[in-house]
């Protein structure tokens, strides 16, 4: 078990210690721990909350709060990472260094690869993850992604009249998916997807209408297939918009392949098979009741 741990704690030196990427900045101790995490996210359905399986690596900030992740063990293509701190003593993680029990956290999320380099200075009132520089323009267009994000919180709070809260509501998501087709980057527009078809968000409503009728959709598909036809991110964005389509139109494209039409098919045995199952149960309860 100890040879194990050697072990593990020498490569996760290796990982960290060598360079080509740099993901680097500041942290303030006044109000954060010192321990900062770095993440992958395959998974843009996990991108607001931090898993354990998602951390590369965690490091220590020095005493004046910095630190920084280098390293070539990254892909050479894009990919979305995901850089946090958080408010928690870092003692409860003696046990275990990737505790993330922790929801008091501050996160950035970016688009990166292997050769990279990214700096999180602090801001002028010592605000973690405000600013960046880079030399990666797409993790320039997800800060300001987010930035729009706190924007649109800030004026729906000023809303009281749902009529504007609407009219507001279609605005955001056309802005929103503007900036995603003028970035030309695939995963900008994933991770802009991830947050308007959240089921949870009020968004959600308008992608859905969208939909029927924005040839975007399998337009983002194309991009995804061409740029990166192996990634996780498109296998998931496929499966998505296929059982969202069938949802909402019914229809089955005439390229479908077999395990398309074998998705089809199961949705459909899955809704016949709850319908018979609500048949039976409300049949029975009468029964019961007698």
């Amino acid at each position: 078990m100890h040879k194990t741990l050697i072990l593990f704690t020498i490569l996760l030196i290796s990982f960290c210690g060598s360079a080509q990427y740099s993901f680097s900045g500041y942290v303030n101790l006044e109000e954060w721990q010192d321990h900062v995490y770095l993440s992958v996210v395959d998974d843009y359905r996990k991108i607001s909350a931090v898993y354990e399986e998602q951390i590369l690596c965690e490091i220590k900030a020095d005493s004046t709060g910095y630190f920084a992740f280098t390293g070539n063990d990254l892909v050479n293509e894009n990919k979305i990472y995901r850089i946090h701190v958080s408010k928690c003593k870092s003692d409860i993680q003696k046990e275990n260094p990737y505790d993330v029990s922790c929801k008091n956290i501050k996160q950035v999320v970016f688009i990166a690869k292997n050769k990279d380099s990214i700096f999180f200075p602090l801001s002028f009132d010592n605000q973690v993850f405000c600013k960046i520089e880079t030399n990666n323009p797409k993790a320039l267009t997800i800060m300001r992604v987010d930035s729009l994000k706190e924007e649109m919180k800030f004026v729906y709070s000023e809303f009281t009249n749902e009529e504007n809260r609407k009219e507001n509501s279609e605005k955001w998501f056309k802005t929103l998916q503007d900036i995603g087709s003028k970035s030309q980057e695939p995963l900008v527009e994933i991770y802009i997807y991830a947050f308007l078809s959240d089921r949870a968000n009020n968004f959600h409503t308008y992608y859905l209408q969208d939909l029927k009728t924005s040839s975007y959709y399998k337009e983002l598909q194309k991009r995804l297939e061409d740029t990166y036809p192996n990634s996780t991110y498109t296998k998931q964005y496929q499966g998505e918009l296929l059982g969202d389509t069938f949802t909402q139109t019914g229809k089955i494209e005439s390229k479908t392949t077999f395990w398309e039409y074998l998705m089809y098919f199961l949705i459909l045995v899955s809704l016949i098979g709850n319908l018979v199952f609500w048949v039976f149960i409300k049949k029975k309860t009468p029964e019961e009741t007698e």
